[in-house]
């Protein structure tokens, strides 16, 4: 089987119970997390060979981290134990018309210290036929920016697939100097598959798309492909928040040729809405690396979105099992 390698930080979210504030009481949920990592989590739980590529400190709280994900069967060899400290964040989840928080605490964490010559590609591509990464990575600073750019280099070199995942994050870009749209581009030049709205293709272009709906999205895919030769597919999703309880989502492919679109998915009863773009994605490249077409592939990822918003915590923990019941409709007890 072919294998996909995830890059980017491995991190732990703390959370307070249920939807207190933060700290309203002295308790906090830990789940492992990180965008990355949330992909690699749902594509092996899924059956596929997916290894993961970063780096945490040599302490019980990296060691836990690693052995989170090699529960999940995901190659944990390309990890690196080195410098002091975890990636951190808080996430506060919303009620009511109070919406969720995030609070980052993630400066000078081991992989954003891991100087980009640190990342021996030739090992860690070795049996890999696609890389898989995401915005964040360069969010973090200009030493994880030039290690992403290392790495989408060494896969083209190679001839590996490369998608990724534009999960702009202000919060991240505005503790530096760094120019976004520069360094996005950069990386996106590289890529075959891109997950990103209009408003991320807004900002790699810097350009406005007038309309609505799914001609705006239409537009901004096809600049997108003229800007990009190498880019083949776009994948996207529609988020209407209705309440903290009550969203519609749907999902979108483009390719050069045209494009498919989901009808929307009423989603209630919201556990966490966290990482419901990376079970997206993860769905996406599951159905793609299964020799699916692209109306199955946004199918996928539908699914295990609207799946992921019914379990706390980052990643999407499913089977292909709860996959097809979700498909085929099935809200009764599986006994």
């Amino acid at each position: 089987m072919s294998r996909l390698l995830a890059f980017g930080e491995i991190m732990l979210r703390l959370s307070p119970p249920g939807r207190e504030l933060l700290l309203q009481t002295p308790k906090l949920d830990v789940w492992v997390a990180g965008a990355e990592a949330n992909v690699a989590t749902q594509l092996s739980r899924l059956g596929h060979d997916v290894g993961f590529a970063s780096a945490v400190p040599d302490n019980d709280l990296g060691r836990a981290a690693i052995a989170t994900l090699r529960g999940h069967g995901i190659d944990t060899s390309g990890i690196a134990l080195r410098g002091d400290r975890m990636g951190l964040y808080f996430v506060t989840s919303g009620a009511g018309m109070r919406a969720t928080e995030v609070i980052y605490d993630r400066a000078h964490s081991a992989f954003a210290e891991t100087p980009a010559a640190a990342w021996d590609w030739e090992t860690l591509l070795a049996g890999v036929d696609h890389l898989h990464l995401s915005g964040i990575t360069p969010a973090l600073g200009p030493v994880p920016a030039a290690s992403a750019l290392a790495a989408v280099r060494a896969a083209r070199a190679r001839g590996i697939a490369i998608s990724f995942d534009g999960n702009y994050r202000a919060k991240l870009w505005e503790r530096w100097d760094g120019n976004p749209r520069t360094i996005l581009r950069g990386l996106v030049e590289h890529a075959t598959i891109l997950f990103g709205t209009h408003r991320d293709i807004a900002l790699l272009l810097d350009q406005a798309f007038a309309g609505d709906g799914a001609a705006r999205r239409r537009a901004a895919a096809e600049a997108t492909f003229a800007a990009f030769p190498r880019l083949q597919l776009i994948a996207s999703t529609a988020r209407h928040v209705e309440s903290v309880d009550r969203h519609r989502l749907s999902a979108r492919i483009d390719t050069r040729d045209g494009a498919v679109q989901t009808e929307d998915v009423v989603v209630t009863g919201i556990v966490d809405r966290i990482g419901g773009g990376d079970a997206f994605a993860a769905g996406v490249l599951h159905r793609l690396r299964s020799g699916g077409d692209i109306a199955g592939a946004a199918r996928d990822g539908l699914a295990l979105a609207v799946l992921k918003h019914s379990l706390p915590g980052d990643a999407g923990l499913f089977r292909q099992p709860d996959l097809d019941a979700y498909l085929a409709g099935g809200l009764d007890v599986r006994r």
